[in-house]
């Protein structure tokens, strides 16, 4: 499960850098908005990916 929350991030972020390199090429604000917004939609997800990763370790001890 985290795994895939990790390759789904790295694709994220891809995505990013490419609507960001499109919107300085064609000087479009609207494309580098959306570069933002997928950019901080990644880093949300980096910290739900270790936030998880803290929960399942714990919830393992406790079991």
């Amino acid at each position: 499960m985290l795994v895939s929350i990790l390759i789904f991030d790295v694709a994220l972020v891809a995505w990013s850098l490419h609507l960001m390199e499109e919107a300085f090429e064609h000087r479009e604000f609207s494309l580098m908005l959306a570069g933002t917004l997928v950019a901080l939609a990644a880093a949300a997800l980096l910290v739900v990916y270790f936030l998880m990763g803290n929960c399942v370790s714990y919830l393992m001890q406790v079991s």
